[in-house]
């Protein structure tokens, strides 16, 4: 009764059961609602019989709308093969005026061959020529360990705004969504290094102000510092040039035990770390409010530290190399030339 969401008949029957329940007669409901006998005993009677849900309306069949298979066709036709003169993609009021039928009617033919025109969804083929190679690498990281060694996902985020926002926020209150300004201010930026362990879900992370090979170094130095000495690393990274550098490749030299795999070109997906990355902007950056870098550097260690603490688990890869390569073999092939 107190929603302010749901529909006024709907009401109305919790209305009628809440003063039966209380002792009113009918006959005393009719005055106080205005409503007939007939549609007080109704509801009485569906409550007592079904509860809760004896309250919602019933399911109706109605007459059942016939579509012709032309009409079905051109329509499946017109979607997939056409655009409307004044938009670059179909709506539903669209079709149904280029096709002349309802848009109830556009609905059905659309959810039956279940087709959203008004969605997008990206996609880049990587045009590695070792990216079967790389593939197969990778993955046999994830699905099978080398025994005495860690895996670790290392990969940077880049130029992370401290935003501040010009006035207070109201905060979340019974009957209203939190709220803020939609103009802020910007007090610098920071990058984030971050190695994510598959076996413990834990992340060695870093902040800097800049992502070049010397700052990729120093992070290089901390994992090599963070983790057992007797245990070879195994490396997943993408191409970034600061991860190629010459003074990288020295390091490596000093350092055997670490052991580079790279993802191939145009396949960041390949690298786990990503999804890492998503759940901190989430909980932690998009409704941050930092008024200075050093706010956001803090709320950054602020998160790793709780995450390696409450969040962290290890990570499974299940997809085979195999199914991603032939699905990649088959995404090329539907390409037009």
């Amino acid at each position: 009764m107190r929603s302010t969401s749901v529909t006024h008949g709907l009401v109305l029957r919790a209305q009628i059961v809440l003063k039966l329940d209380a002792g009113n007669r009918p006959v005393d409901i009719v005055r106080s609602l205005g409503v007939s006998e007939k549609t007080v005993y109704k509801w009485r009677n569906r409550f007592n019989d079904e509860g809760i849900d004896g309250l919602q309306d019933a399911v109706r069949s109605g007459r059942p709308t016939v579509i012709d298979e032309k009409t079905v066709q051109t329509v499946l036709k017109m979607t997939c093969e056409q655009v409307p003169h004044e938009a670059t993609h179909w709506s539903i009021a669209l079709m149904a005026e280029y096709a002349q039928i309802s848009t109830w009617q556009v609905r059905q033919i659309w959810d039956a061959a279940d087709l959203k025109p008004h969605r997008l969804r990206t996609f880049k083929i990587s045009s590695d020529p070792q990216f079967a190679e790389k593939v197969i690498d990778v993955v046999g990281l994830y699905m099978d360990p080398p025994n005495n060694a860690m895996v670790l996902l290392v990969d940077e985020k880049t130029q992370i705004q401290a935003l501040d926002r010009t006035q207070p926020g109201l905060p979340l209150s019974e009957n209203r969504i939190a709220s803020r300004t939609h103009d802020y201010k910007r007090n610098g930026t920071a990058s984030l290094y971050a190695a994510f362990n598959i076996l413990s879900g834990e992340v060695i992370a870093k902040v800097t102000d800049r992502h070049r090979a010397k700052e990729f170094i120093e992070f290089l130095k901390q994992i090599d510092k963070s983790t057992p000495e007797d245990l070879d690393l195994h490396i997943i990274l993408d191409n970034l040039s600061a991860h190629k550098t010459t003074e990288v490749k020295l390091w490596l030299e000093k350092h055997p035990r670490v052991h580079f795999h790279f993802t191939p070109t145009s396949a960041s997906w390949l690298n786990a770390v990503e999804g890492w990355f998503s759940q901190l902007e989430r909980r932690a950056l998009y409704r941050g409010v930092f008024t200075s870098v050093k706010d956001l550097e803090d709320e950054i260690k602020r998160y790793v530290k709780v995450h390696n603490k409450y969040s962290a688990k290890p990570f499974r890869w299940t997809k085979t190399a195999e199914k991603i390569i032939a699905s990649v073999n088959r995404a090329k092939k539907s390409l037009p030339n």
